[in-house]
């Protein structure tokens, strides 16, 4: 098992970097499995967050979006500032530099900077979770668990089932968690990476899609 420095406070207080979205109305339910949205990040005026600090950069870049992180133990997070109930979430994500101890995934029902978290990292270990008041949780584990459906080298296609209070976690196809937690109820979707101790973790993540539960 992967000790999950992700949970301490001390870290996030240290590296909020996305905007904080302005609410807006949820999204009307469509028919099931109809797409509520859609990026393939060629336009980059879609309404990503494109920052570059002294915590790392987070843009369009090459037909995706690139998230690299230049500190240790830090985390940066990008929403289109959307606001949907029940999703299907899902994206390819890739690693391009850096460590492959990193953090790469989704994140739904994010208000005001508390929201629902599925990552994997490259050493082969995911954890499903939520991040409320400035601190982060694990749901239905201790640490972050291996699994070896993750490809450390190459794309992993990530999909995250926010319905209701059941979050369901796929990787490459694969059902890797199911949790329950009913905390967030809606909000905003998004990507989200991060470092543990070694800095230069480069993530590039494409085909982003949500379509209706």
């Amino acid at each position: 098992m992967k000790p999950f420095h992700f949970l301490s406070l001390l870290l996030f207080l240290l590296i909020i970097s996305a905007c904080t979205p302005t609410a807006t109305p949820v999204m009307p339910v469509a028919n099931p499995g109809a797409a509520l949205y859609q990026e393939e990040f060629a336009d980059n005026t879609s309404g990503w967050d494109r920052v570059s600090n002294e915590n790392g950069i987070m843009d369009y870049d090459g037909g995706g979006y690139r998230m690299l992180i230049q500190k240790p133990n830090t985390n940066m997070w990008s929403t289109p500032k959307k606001d949907f109930g029940d999703v299907h979430i899902e994206a390819d994500a890739m690693r391009l530099n850096g460590p492959y101890e990193n953090r790469a995934g989704l994140i739904c029902r994010d208000q005001n900077g508390n929201y629902y978290f599925f990552l994997i990292s490259n050493d082969g270990y995911y954890g499903v979770g939520k991040f409320i008041g400035g601190q982060a949780t694990l749901l239905g584990q201790e640490m972050m668990q291996p699994s070896a459906f993750i490809n450390k080298d190459g794309i992993n296609h990530l999909r995250a089932d926010c319905v209701g209070n059941t979050l369901t976690f796929y990787i490459n196809n694969n059902q890797v968690a199911t949790v329950q937690d009913s905390d967030l109820t809606h909000g905003d979707i998004g990507l989200l990476a991060g470092t543990f101790s070694q800095p230069g973790v480069d993530v590039l993540f494409d085909h982003y899609v949500v379509t209706q539960p």
